[in-house]
């Protein structure tokens, strides 16, 4: 079978949040093993803001677990845990809030752990109503990402299914995409969250070269849609049961993978969503992205 052979593969925390919450030496130590190289980590932090911890622990008893950002290590225990397990951290998700009003604090945390993309997993529901609500993210992602120039970091946006289809003539991820400075707003495709949302990842790879720095990989057990417009966390959960390991599925990651490679995709991280078993799960998605 083909795979797309690839040297680095990192891997998104939230794949495996119950398992650093017990003890994050021991989860660390073990992607090590199984030959991971990077981490994405995701917020809330010590250092986010009050509305993003307040909405985590609101969400906390829906997804069954508290930990996030270093699970109640230190930013220099987090890096050592890491640096002897031979893994590094190109990149973190935190919240808008955070990234508007917090960024020198993400640029000392980027200084202390070594991440340089800052990326926000999705827009709040309320600033993403419509086209003109994009229009005015893309603003605010510009000024985002100059921020981010200054401190040494650089924002990523993660999208997910909403903002794919048309409203009112326009696509809403394009307005952003089309509205961003090439120089200070970078992305990072998530190709089963674009898949369900009914869009083609390929096609945003080749349609604009060079803006998409990181990507998430996961597979589809058959090919799923949202059951609506993909605007709420309900419908992302509902999906969660149709993820598998890369190459267990439908998405032709062969193909998805070179062209992100030839579009300049940097960083590659497995994501599986709260996975089963990730033992074996996770390493079945290395295995093949790495040609084993």
């Amino acid at each position: 079978m083909d795979t797309p052979d690839l040297k680095r593969v990192g891997i998104q925390l939230f794949s495996i949040p119950k398992l650093l919450e017990q003890d994050f030496r021991k989860s660390i130590e073990m992607l090590s093993r199984m030959g991971y190289d990077e981490v994405e980590l995701f917020g809330p932090f010590p250092f986010s803001s009050e509305s993003a911890k307040s909405s985590w622990t609101a969400l906390a008893p829906m997804l069954g677990f508290s930990g996030s950002g270093y699970f109640g290590h230190t930013p220099a225990e987090v890096k050592a845990i890491l640096t002897d397990n031979g893994i590094t951290v190109p990149s973190i998700h935190t919240d808008l809030d955070t990234l508007e009003n917090h960024m020198e604090a993400l640029g000392a945390a980027g200084g202390e752990i070594g991440f340089t993309y800052v990326g926000l997993p999705a827009i709040p529901e309320d600033r993403r109503t419509s086209p003109d609500d994009y229009k005015r993210m893309a603003d605010t992602f510009n000024e985002i990402g100059a921020a981010a120039k200054r401190a040494g970091l650089k924002l990523a946006y993660h999208n997910h299914g909403y903002g794919l289809q048309e409203v009112d003539g326009q696509i809403p991820l394009r307005i952003i995409l089309d509205g961003t400075d090439p120089e200070l707003v970078f992305f990072e495709l998530d190709i089963y969250w674009t898949t369900a949302g009914g869009a083609d990842p390929v096609a945003y790879l080749n349609d604009y070269p060079g803006r998409y720095h990181l990507m998430h990989l996961k597979d589809m057990k058959e090919l799923k849609h949202y059951s609506g417009d993909g605007n709420d966390s309900g419908q992302w959960i509902e999906l969660f049961p149709y993820m598998t390991s890369a190459g267990k599925g439908i998405l032709d990651l062969n193909n998805i993978i070179a062209a992100a490679r030839q579009n300049g995709v940097r960083h590659f991280f497995v994501e599986q969503d709260l996975v089963q078993d990730p033992e074996v799960a996770l390493q079945d998605s290395l295995n093949f992205l790495k040609g084993r």
